[in-house]
Formats: C-alpha cells, sequence, structure tokens
C-alpha cells in the first residue's frame, strides 16, 4: 500500500513506491507505548522483531540499514509511517536499533537502501485496494470456416497424432515459486562493514534553474545556505544546502529554522 499525502510533525509526506532508492540521514527509535497496535499496513508493530517506519516508502518494503558510526547492519521490514520527528529518515523497532548499536532516544547516522526483489516480491503477493483494475472487453469472433487441404508435392501426411511424453503432476513449492520472498519475520543478521560517517548537512531544494536555487538559498542566508551545482550543460541542477553540522543538535536547530521559514522539502542528510 500506499497511501494518500499525509501530515505528520508539522511537514507533508508523498508516498510512492521505490524499489532501488537509497538515502543517508538520522535514524530514531520508535518508542514502545502501544506494542501489539495495528501498522499503517495492517500489520502488528511487534518491538522486539526487527521492524521501521518510513514516511513515504511503499508497505511493506524489505531494506538494509547500516549503522555509519560502526558499521553495523541489518534488514529490516517497513510496515509503518514515521518518525513523528521529520528530520529523521527511519524509526526503527527498539529490537531493530539495538543490533545496530542505538541506545533508546537515542540517534545514529544511518545508510537506508531499498532490497529490490524482496521487496517487489511482498508487492506483488499483497493484496491492494488501490490497484485500479481495467475492464477490457474481449473482441467478439465470428464463425470459422474450416476445410482439410491436400498435402503439398513431397510432403508425407502424418497418420497419427504426436503424443507428448507422459509426466507426472508439477510440484511447485513457495520458494520456487518465488525465491525472493523474504522470510517474515526477518532473521537477526548483523554484518560489520567498515565505519564511515558523513558530513551532516540540511538539503533544501534541488533546482534546475541556478536562479531559483539562489532565491531559495537565500531564504535561509542565516544558516549559511549556498547553491552547489551538480553535473554541467543541460543536465545541470543546483542544489541548496547548509551545513556541515557538528552535531545533531545543531542539524535539527538547521532544520527547525527552514521549516520556520516555510520550506517543508528541508531534511537532514548525511554524505
Amino acid at each position: 500500500m500506499l497511501g494518500q499525502p499525509y501530515q505528520m510533525g508539522g511537514m507533508w509526506s508523498y508516498p510512492k513506491e521505490e524499489f532501488s532508492s537509497t538515502e543517508a540521514g538520522l535514524a530514531a527509535v520508535l518508542p514502545d507505548r502501544n506494542p501489539g497496535r495495528v501498522t499503517t499496513n495492517g500489520e502488528v508493530f511487534q518491538p522486539e522483531q526487527l521492524m521501521a517506519a518510513h514516511r513515504t516508502l511503499q508497505l511493506p518494503a524489505i531494506v538494509t540499514v547500516t549503522n555509519l558510526e560502526n558499521g553495523r547492519e541489518i534488514r529490516v521490514r517497513v510496515n509503518d509511517r514515521g518518525p513523528q520527528n521529520p528530520a529523521r529518515l527511519i524509526g526503527l523497532s527498539a529490537r531493530a536499533a539495538s543490533l545496530l548499536g542505538i541506545a533508546p532516544g537515542g540517534t545514529a547516522a544511518v545508510r537506508v537502501a531499498v532490497d529490490t526483489a524482496p521487496s517487489q516480491a511482498l508487492a506483488g503477493q499483497m493484496p491492494s485496494t488501490e490497484r485500479v483494475e481495467l475492464a477490457v472487453a474481449t473482441a467478439p469472433t465470428g464463425r470459422v470456416e474450416r476445410e482439410t487441404l491436400a498435402p503439398l508435392d513431397g510432403a508425407r501426411q502424418s497418420t497419427r497424432v504426436r503424443e507428448a511424453p507422459q509426466r507426472g503432476p508439477a510440484v511447485t513449492t513457495v520458494a520456487d515459486a518465488n525465491p525472493a520472498m523474504p522470510p517474515n519475520p526477518l532473521p537477526e543478521e548483523v554484518v560489520q562493514r567498515p565505519v564511515g560517517t558523513g558530513r551532516l548537512l540540511l538539503e533544501a531544494g534541488t533546482f534546475f534553474r541556478r536562479d531559483l536555487a539562489q532565491r531559495q538559498a537565500a531564504r535561509i542566508a542565516g544558516l549559511g545556505a549556498r547553491v552547489e551545482q551538480r553535473g554541467s550543460g543541460r543536465s545541470a541542477q543546483f542544489r541548496v544546502v547548509a551545513g556541515p553540522f557538528a552535531n545533531v543538535t545543531a542539524g535539527d536547530a538547521a532544520f527547525r529554522g527552514a521549516m520556520g521559514e516555510g520550506l517543508p522539502e528541508a531534511r537532514l542528510v548525511v554524505e
């Protein structure tokens, strides 16, 4: 499921299908105030399992989360909307956060990559009320006239019908039908990657025109915003960024400042 655009934590979010996206930002630990509650897509939230919340991904989805501060990496099942704080990229269940080395109530710089095949497998087998089935009318068929033609010169006419070899009934297992289908719940498999923290930046929009980007940067000039060009020629894009910030507290303050200036597309990123 995707769902309609919604407002949470003072920011509007617009869900969309993403089967190959990779983002880096801050992770939050989801509170366990209501264990057993129903998530946005109708599943049961269990903080002791590897579950997560994302503001825009299709539900459910399988993503790989890497803690850039210690290199720990796990896979989690995204089945809810959130986190409440719009400056956070993903919300993790208590167990997922613990395996990644994130303390309750804490944050960490993470990279979130959608696992394409498992997420597509989930999307394919889930019933959906959002898909509109198109009614396709069958073309009318008229009467078919048939007649037997004489065999071509030199051809031998078959005197018996060729029979297919007899085979036993086909047996299809779930794994054979779709080997990419992930187990539920996901196993606790922690992979150790190299540590690689990046810069914490405020990103306030990307434009195809420099003048529009400069106008946006001027609105948050007090935060030290600047315009960075990516690409050249007709493919050039101009991104408005501020930072890097020394810590999460400074990044959050800049994010609130951008929101106060009416920039709902602002977000904290790690790169």
